[in-house]
């Protein structure tokens, strides 16, 4: 019976462990992490820019990106912190299309020289062409953000 418990457990342990850091396969191979539990920002799944951009056109929008990395503390704080906060989230959703990029790996490489990414968290907001009107390297918190967003509301009409 203990070894069969024994066996048991770094099973369940393992199941466990893929649940809490799920990801998503989109058309393409390239895999999103799923949405933390909570998180009011919607991130639209695709495998490429340009899927995004043409919704962004569909819809009149703008795009805010946030290029992550797996590894990366502040991106995982954002996660937790700012893309959960309802106010935000609403402010974003609203706004934009949103649109998470690794920029490790698959298409996210490549956007990554694309944009100048060199660190990470890298947060963009793009008019419908893919054209940069703010760049923000690092964390940014709620007020930040929002700022941001809003100079690139503004900038669209300028």
């Amino acid at each position: 019976m203990k070894k069969i418990l024994l066996l048991i457990l770094p099973m369940t342990l393992l199941l466990f462990s893929q649940c809490k850091t799920a990801k998503k396969t989109v058309p393409g191979g390239d895999t999103i992490p799923e949405q933390p539990n909570g998180t009011a920002v919607h991130f639209t799944p695709s495998p490429t820019l340009s899927d995004i951009l043409d919704e962004a056109t569909r819809t009149n929008k703008l795009v805010f990106v946030d290029f992550y990395a797996t590894w990366c503390l502040p991106c995982k704080i954002m996660d937790e912190e700012v893309f959960t906060h309802q106010e935000t989230a609403d402010f974003l959703n609203e706004n934009f299309i949103n649109y998470k990029v690794d920029g490790e790996k698959g298409n996210g490489q490549n956007l990554a020289v694309i944009f100048e990414v060199t660190a990470y968290p890298t947060l963009l907001f793009l008019d419908q062409k893919g054209r940069v009107l703010e760049r923000k390297v690092g964390a940014a918190f709620h007020a930040e953000l929002r700022e941001l967003g809003q100079r690139a509301l503004s900038s669209q009409f300028n």
